[in-house]
């Protein structure tokens, strides 16, 4: 469903937050191994909350589309 979807994409969101700062620590304190690593991480992160967005996205115009369609058959139905 779309609200799972979308939860986890605010949970990939989290995680790349978490891993920006965590970078942004490490580089603050001469540690660019460690800084990239998290920055990679961050980025994977934001790459898969991306891909949940477009997921949600999908099935909620999916969704959305069954219901106009239920909607039109029930009016045209009601008519004759």
């Amino acid at each position: 469903m779309p609200g799972d979807a979308n939860q986890k994409a605010a949970e990939y969101h989290e995680q790349a937050a978490h891993a920006h700062r965590t970078a942004a620590v490490h580089y603050q304190k001469g540690d660019h191994q460690s800084g990239h690593e998290h920055s990679r991480q961050a980025l994977e992160h934001a790459r898969k909350a991306f891909e949940e967005s477009q997921e949600a996205f999908r099935l909620s115009m999916l969704a959305s589309h069954q219901i106009r369609r239920s909607q039109s058959a029930q009016r045209i139905g009601g008519q004759e």
